[in-house]
């Protein structure tokens, strides 16, 4: 079977498999978005479980200190990161450094389409958090850099069945980035959403994963409006796996939803482009 067709077939009987185990959102952040949501929880409680894992603990305080981040001093500790960053932020960061992980495959094509999609979602995540602080929605920017971070997780979860598929020996199937691109594009959303569910992530994250590019979307989701945004932003500038000069952010639905000055978007882009440093 090697046409697109019957890789297609393949694919949608892999994910309707019983067998198929899908991935599992990090259990440390879970943990702590558990403790946030008691009251009782302190700013000490938070930094313990955090230090329970030194390697997860010494990424958070490299990303902390980044540009993107820091302050006009290093933070040293987990805790001075909480003080500085606030929990919420800090969580976000350790989402970041764990899905770094997953965007690794032994397979040549399926490592390209892995290192764009890992590009993209840090660019995404970064520009929607800066979008939303600049654009009225600051009380929105954690919940914009997480949707930002995970709005293409479908496509990472179909590179990896793909990669399961094709190491299986059960198919006599070559992969080649017209296939990977046409099970991406096709499925990535409806599979983004249900992993999102799996995962028990708030609704608002599995819309967006769900209405990224949907034509019909709720344009009273700011959350989804930025992303969306930010997405298109980095489609114009080919951060990831898509490039499109030609688009016009200015008179994006999205952008006039957000009331978006054409300085602002201008300012967008630069940051997307600094935003790449983090993506290395």
């Amino acid at each position: 079977m090697t046409d697109s067709l019957s890789l297609m077939d393949i694919v949608q009987e892999h994910l309707a498999s019983e067998r198929l185990h899908l991935p599992v959102f990090p259990p440390l952040v879970l943990q702590l978005q558990d403790m946030l949501a008691r009251d009782e929880v302190s700013m000490q409680q938070v930094a313990a479980k955090i230090m329970e894992d030194q390697a997860l603990a010494s990424q958070l305080l490299r990303v902390a200190n980044s540009a993107f981040f820091s302050g006009l001093s290093k933070v040293l500790t987990v805790k001075d990161a909480i003080i500085r960053l606030g929990a919420k932020q800090v969580i976000n960061i350790l989402a970041l450094v764990t899905q770094q992980q997953h965007h690794r495959s032994s397979h040549k094509i399926i490592t390209v389409y892995m290192e764009g999609l890992w590009k993209h979602a840090v660019s995404c995540a970064m520009g929607a958090k800066w979008l939303a602080e600049k654009s009225g929605y600051k009380t929105l920017a954690q919940e914009a850099f997480l949707g930002g971070l995970m709005h293409d997780i479908g496509k990472l979860f179909l590179l990896k069945v793909l990669e399961d598929i094709q190491t299986s020996g059960k198919y006599q199937i070559t992969l080649s980035t017209a296939i990977i691109t046409e099970v991406m594009e096709s499925l990535h959303a409806e599979q983004g959403c249900r992993l999102l569910q799996q995962w028990n992530l708030p609704e608002m994250y599995c819309a967006v994963a769900r209405d990224h590019h949907k034509a019909d979307y709720d344009v009273n989701n700011a959350v989804l409006l930025i992303v969306r945004l930010v997405n298109l932003a980095c489609h114009r500038l080919g951060i990831g796996l898509q490039h499109d000069p030609s688009l016009l952010l200015a008179v994006t639905p999205e952008a006039q939803a957000l009331e978006v000055s054409e300085l602002l978007l201008a300012e967008l882009e630069i940051m997307l482009e600094d935003a790449m440093t983090l993506a290395r």
